[in-house]
């Protein structure tokens, strides 16, 4: 190889690692400027709360009080909830019922309502609100994420994050939801419950699911039940064999040969006794899949029948007491204004120079 290629291919490496050394000095220059930028924001907010800090404890006695008065003079709205139990992919069908009796207290459609819900005008007109929400921990979302991903391919799973996954489940298709009814009433909910949950029961779909389903665990349960029988037959015509063999005298070489038999015997024996025991698992499975098939939807449980008091308001999907609710919406509101006039200010530099 010539010097000239030699120099060549130095000079090349040089400005390739020259250009990679550019761009991470860019690279860094970039984040720390970032940070120098989020850190000048951090010192402007802080001489900001200060330099108004009086008229956001202003702001925030007047949310308190704002919240104390709306308390203590609005009417009581009072709640009562169940959680159920969804054996069957009900969730989507439950889902739109609750929706559908909420357009009608929407609408004030209260002659519907009260034969929709088999209940009187009275205790129809009462109800402000139906709510269905799951009622699973992030734990067990946690575990049902695990499970969605194993019955994946491997390539498919990893690209898939838990808040996709989150994104994309619907919360009504968890088998525990609660449900709830809001009214002005003190009343005791507990047959509008029922029937929202007979409406699911006797719909026609999962009806003629659950008697599939049925069939099919009860044939399954007559063929273990009848292969059981089958073992305990084979097992018991072991075991005469064996006493048989062992009531017959014989020369040395008999008595090897027919030791020999009963150690295969016995084996086959504990092989029997072994199928049987899965035989009786399976059968106690399918029991209780049975009995878990029973209830197409049921209430596992049932809090305050009569209702409790419930004057809470909603803040970004957290329920906040009035006072904590209008505190935060006047110090909102106040920084907004103080920002606004402060950009206004800002503006009225430049206005000499439009």
């Amino acid at each position: 190889m010539s010097k000239d290629s030699q120099q060549s291919e130095e000079v090349d490496l040089g400005q390739l690692f020259k250009m990679i050394g550019n761009m991470f000095d860019k690279l860094f220059k970039f984040t720390g400027n970032i940070f120098n930028k989020l850190f000048l924001a951090f010192v402007w907010l802080v001489f900001f709360v200060k330099k108004h800090f009086l008229k956001f404890v202003i702001a925030g006695v007047l949310g308190i009080v704002l919240g104390f008065i709306v308390e203590s003079k609005s009417e009581p709205v009072y709640k009562s909830n169940i959680t159920i139990k969804q054996n069957y992919k009900t969730g989507e069908d439950l889902f739109n019922s609750i929706n559908y009796y909420n357009e009608l207290v929407n609408e004030g459609d209260i002659t519907t309502l009260s034969k929709v819900l088999s209940i009187d005008s009275l205790d129809a007109a009462s109800i402000l609100s139906f709510e269905m929400e799951s009622a699973i921990s992030e734990n067990e979302k946690l575990e049902r994420y695990d499970e969605y991903l194993k019955g994946l391919d491997s390539i498919l799973a990893s690209t898939i994050e838990y808040k996709t996954y989150l994104e994309n489940e619907n919360d009504y298709n968890h088998s525990l939801q609660q449900i709830r009814i809001k009214s002005k009433e003190r009343n005791n909910f507990n047959n509008v419950f029922d029937r929202i949950v007979d409406n699911v029961n006797t719909n026609k779909y999962f009806v003629r699911e659950q008697q599939k389903d049925t069939l099919e665990l009860l044939n399954r349960m007559s063929s273990l039940k009848e292969a059981l029988v089958k073992s305990d037959s084979l097992q018991s015509t072991y075991k005469r064999v064996l006493e048989m063999r062992d009531q017959e005298d014989g020369s040395s070489q008999t008595s090897v040969t027919i030791k020999n038999a009963d150690d295969v015997n016995k084996t086959r024996e504990f092989e029997l006794y072994k199928s049987d025991l899965e035989l009786q698992r399976e059968i106690v499975d399918l029991e209780r899949e049975i009995e878990d098939k029973k209830y197409i939807v049921e209430v596992i449980s049932s809090k305050q029948d009569s209702g409790s008091v419930d004057n809470t308001k909603k803040l970004l999907g957290k329920s906040v007491s009035p006072k904590i609710y209008y505190t935060i919406i006047f110090e909102l509101l106040t920084f907004m204004v103080l920002i606004g006039f402060t950009f206004i200010k800002f503006l009225e530099r430049y206005k000499d120079k439009i």
